[in-house]
């Protein structure tokens, strides 16, 4: 696998981080450096670890996860989704949604995101390729595009006011539904 093929898969990869992180800077959660570093870092950290899980588990069980993993990512998007829109929905609300760069709701985002990665990791199980050297790639790239994607969203944020809330919940229900879809089709 060359370099390029990495770059390319960790980019693709890093999308629904991408999204996430967007989101989350727009609805206000990641408004100073340790929330950056927190989505940023988990995000990545996350997607250089599945690769490597996916690798370790090999061909045996990959029958087996193909079945749910997209209802999981599906399920666990949908959650964090529906949270922040009843949030920006009802304004009371906001005050009790759970912050996405902290505790389960950071880890719950972090595992869906990231799910695609450990069917990379299988496929490189399968191609018999060393799986290290990829997942630092895509670890470091996701973390790279996430801060690039707080950036942009924190500028959104104040734009989109309240809004940002629900905007944000639907783009992961949107990213949700793409990953549902992709894997039923």
């Amino acid at each position: 696998m060359t370099f390029l093929e990495i770059i390319v898969i960790a980019v693709a990869l890093a999308m629904d981080a991408f999204a996430v992180s967007l989101a989350a800077a727009a609805a206000g959660f990641a408004g100073n450096r340790r929330a950056t570093f927190r989505l940023s870092f988990h995000f990545g950290l996350f997607q250089a670890v599945m690769p490597v899980l996916g690798w370790s588990l090999g061909l045996s069980v990959e029958p087996y996860i193909a079945r749910y993993d997209h209802w999981v990512a599906f399920l666990l998007l949908g959650l964090v989704a529906l949270r922040m829109i009843s949030a920006g929905l009802r304004p009371a609300a906001a005050s009790r949604m759970s912050d996405p760069s902290r505790g389960w709701t950071l880890i719950m985002l972090s595992t869906a995101t990231s799910i695609d990665a450990l069917a990379i990791g299988l496929t490189l199980a399968a191609l018999k390729v060393s799986v290290i050297y990829p997942a630092a790639i895509i670890g470091l790239i996701t973390c790279g595009i996430c801060i690039l994607a707080i950036a942009g969203g924190r500028r959104m944020g104040p734009r989109l006011g309240d809004r940002a809330q629900i905007a944000g919940g639907l783009i992961l229900l949107l990213v949700g539904i793409r990953v549902l879809v992709f894997h039923l089709t």
